[in-house]
């Protein structure tokens, strides 16, 4: 099956662009936008609309396979590609990618997704929002060409089972995490709420705001959960506040993630990027060093890589050095799909937790995409995404799942 042509389409994606380096250096909160100069490039606001492109391939039987190009909503920050802009990078997709894959003989996923992954364009590699979207692309016009499930062409070209149950999914709050937190305990979600911690104010001078929503946290999933059994993970992105609320002192972060765990009640507790340092080397230290912290002091908090952890050899990096406890394959970061996939799997082989995940700023299809991955490969657990409202996120992952479960059992 060939390619015959190639569209793209310009649209908006789940969430917002957020400068990440402004948000803790200078901006206020004002609603539901930042008050402040932006400081990383390409930012005109601290927060502005996320955006998107769909490549969509039309092959020689007339049918459409398609897929968003997506960044997450921290682009420019821990090392990750700039901001993606749709009318900056769509002329980028029709000059560099449209000669090579209008024509193109559909043999399989994996050799078309390396040749599109590992194109070199203008002295470097595209854009990873780009690699992203025209992989999730590639998937689709291979399971349309051999008439299978995209969860079905992963598990025959990776030599994976499709997992008989759904993967559990996690779901992010935003800022509005006491009214969403009620959403998720009513669903029973399996993780939650995420929490957005993402500025000291947040979290507290010492931490003590943090340590109150844990507290409340518990108390209201036993106050209105619906289902009787109902004991969901408790995972907190702490975007780094750790360590400027304890000065990077090891020991007392330690001492205080003890405070969470005991907040919890029970409940299993992942702790998301406690601590962000500036460089791969430092972030990989960071974790390794905290967690063995907490091991020494018996406690079974679960450290969760995020910043840093940007591409399959940081997941290989962060998994030798034994770099916290949980990887988040954060899959726009990654570029193709491809590499989510090898990197679920070389989690999986090495002892490391795989924690498939992504940004709230993705769309739909690649969300749904994601899933496809999720049920060949079998994370630990999956992002909810796109969006920060829970409903929707977790709608479009939850029911993508169930198909795959009913199309493949």
């Amino acid at each position: 099956m060939k390619i015959v042509d190639m569209k793209c389409s310009a649209g908006y994606s789940g969430f917002f662009f957020d400068d990440k380096k402004a948000i803790k250096e200078n901006a206020v909160g004002d609603g539901n936008a930042y008050r402040g100069t932006p400081v990383t490039q390409g930012f005109k606001a601290v927060r502005q609309p996320g955006e998107s492109v769909s490549i969509m391939l039309v092959l020689e039987n007339g049918q459409v396979a398609y897929g968003d190009c997506a960044a997450v909503q921290y682009s420019g920050a821990g090392g990750r590609d700039p901001l993606f802009i749709a009318s900056d990078y769509i002329p980028v997709i029709e000059e560099a990618l449209k000669p090579v894959l209008v024509g193109y003989e559909l043999k399989n996923f994996r050799e078309a997704a390396k040749k599109v992954d590992s194109l070199e364009f203008k002295g470097g590699k595209l854009h990873t929002a780009i690699r992203y979207g025209a992989t999730q692309a590639l998937l689709d016009a291979v399971s349309k060409a051999k008439g299978k499930l995209m969860a079905e062409v992963i598990s025959e070209e990776y030599n994976t089972e499709i997992s008989k149950k759904i993967i559990p999914i996690f779901t992010q709050s935003g800022d509005d995490r006491y009214l969403n937190a009620d959403k998720m305990i009513l669903k029973g979600v399996p993780a939650l709420p995420h929490g957005l911690f993402n500025t000291i104010e947040k979290t507290g001078q010492s931490g003590q705001n943090l340590l109150a929503y844990v507290e409340w946290l518990r108390e209201r999933i036993d106050k209105i959960k619906v289902y009787e059994d109902y004991k969901p993970i408790i995972h907190l992105d702490i975007y780094g506040t750790l360590g400027y609320v304890f000065d990077m002192h090891y020991d007392r972060i330690a001492d205080y993630i003890g405070k969470l765990e005991e907040a919890a009640r029970g409940l299993e507790l992942f702790l998301e990027g406690p601590i962000e340092t500036n460089s791969l080397d430092g972030q990989i230290y960071a974790l390794k060093t905290l967690r063995e912290k907490c091991e020494a002091k018996g406690l079974n908090v679960k450290i969760v890589a995020d910043e840093w952890c940007n591409t399959y050899e940081d997941i290989i990096a962060f998994t030798k050095e034994k770099s916290g406890h949980i990887l988040q394959i954060k899959t726009p970061d990654l570029g193709g799909i491809n590499n989510s996939i090898k990197s679920v799997l070389h989690c999986k082989q090495h002892g490391m937790g795989a924690y498939l995940g992504g940004t709230c700023n993705e769309t739909e299809r690649s969300a749904q995409v994601c899933m496809h991955i999720a049920m060949a490969t079998s994370p630990m657990q999956v992002l909810s995404k796109p969006g920060m409202g829970v409903d929707e996120g977790y709608m479009i992952n939850y029911n993508e799942m169930q198909r795959i479960l009913a199309l493949t059992a």
